[in-house]
């Protein structure tokens, strides 16, 4: 069975693509250098389109109007702009009601598109553009050190990293922050304060990376300007133990956190990538493995959510949970010794 791998790595070579949802224009060049916050591409999201009856109009036969049409297929018009006339001895004329590109002019009819919301594509990494893809975006590669979370509040920053969790299970409180961290990234533990949220976003920080969030702030993080990235789950667990000596090894230098919602259809998810220098081939992290004997695996779902094992073994067919659940699974030894049995489907390997 295919699983999905958790990356948390010191030192690796990063490549990330970054798309746009609609065709647009690409701002960056191959080669060029450009920081995580940089915009590389831009498009127009929801664009609609306005008929306009030139024919109804000008008040003439529909077939008998082209030839009064004052704009070209392709050409950008204002809202108020004449669209065809003026005809007539009292002038006539058709004005578009708002503001579009020309896109078809025939039969005594004009179709607009219309201007859709401006949609910016954010880097979410800074590196070296090395492939374009027109009217879509770009590749974007960079070194350094990376740690994948569960989940983030669609928000992306930079700053210097300070590491206010002394403890990997210590929680996060006002009395940790003060206006001296204004532009910083901060590295916690456990939220489950809504205080603390508001004082972070108050100061304010630059991003905020949390081990666990209370289900109950999802909403509050959603609204404060900083990004908020979760790297276990939800309620109250401690920092992994890798993910916390990689981020707090690299305290004082400047981290991206990557707060974009999980997209398992791309295979993009929040990340911090802290940007280090190297000399020599970096290797690539794998971004899938098989399960098997070893590996280091987290638990998804309770009992076990956010636990850390390793894989003894794969039982093979099918195993009957006490939810009644049939499905394939995995025999994992947790830190204290003790053995536990799990659906391999709420595993990942962390990497």
């Amino acid at each position: 069975m295919l699983a999905p791998v958790t990356h948390i790595l010191p030192l690796t070579q990063i490549r990330r693509t970054r798309l746009l949802p609609v065709p647009g224009r690409v701002l960056v060049t191959a080669g060029q250098k450009v920081a995580a916050t940089d915009v590389i591409a831009d498009a127009r999201l929801n664009t609609q389109h306005l008929v306009l009856d030139i024919g109804r109009g000008l008040g003439m036969p529909a077939d008998q109007t082209d030839r009064y049409v004052t704009r070209k297929v392709g050409e950008e018009i204002n809202e108020g702009d004449v669209v065809a006339g003026p005809v007539g001895m009292i002038p006539r004329m058709v004005r578009t009601p708002k503001s579009g590109r020309v896109v078809a002019i025939g039969g005594g009819q004009v179709l607009l598109e219309l201007a859709g919301t401006p949609f910016e594509l954010i880097a979410g990494i800074g590196g070296t553009v090395t492939d374009l893809m027109p009217e879509r975006g770009a590749v974007i590669e960079t070194v350094g050190a990376l740690v994948q979370g569960v989940w983030g509040n669609g928000k992306i920053d930079k700053g210097i990293l300070t590491v206010v969790a002394h403890r990997p299970d210590e929680e996060l409180t006002t009395g940790q922050l003060d206006v001296g961290m204004r532009g910083v990234v901060v590295l916690a533990g456990p939220c489950t304060s809504e205080e603390a949220l508001r004082t972070a976003a108050e100061i304010p920080l630059r991003g905020l990376i949390l081990s666990s969030l209370g289900a109950s702030l999802i909403n509050v993080t959603r609204e404060i300007s900083l990004p908020v990235l979760v790297l276990e789950g939800f309620g109250k667990f401690p920092l992994d133990r890798n993910a916390f000596q990689v981020l707090s090894t690299n305290d004082k230098r400047e981290v991206v956190v990557n707060a974009f919602p999980r997209d398992r259809r791309t295979g993009s998810r929040p990340e911090v990538i802290i940007p280090l220098p190297s000399t020599g081939q970096v290797p690539r992290p794998r971004e899938a493995d098989i399960f098997a004997p070893g590996q280091t695996v987290r638990m998804q779902r309770a009992p076990y959510t956010a636990v850390i094992g390793t894989l003894v073994s794969i039982r093979q067919g099918q195993n009957t949970f006490q939810s009644g659940l049939h499905a394939p699974a995995a025999v994992v030894r947790l830190e204290n010794g003790d053995q536990v049995i799990v659906p391999l489907a709420n595993l990942d390997v962390i990497e």
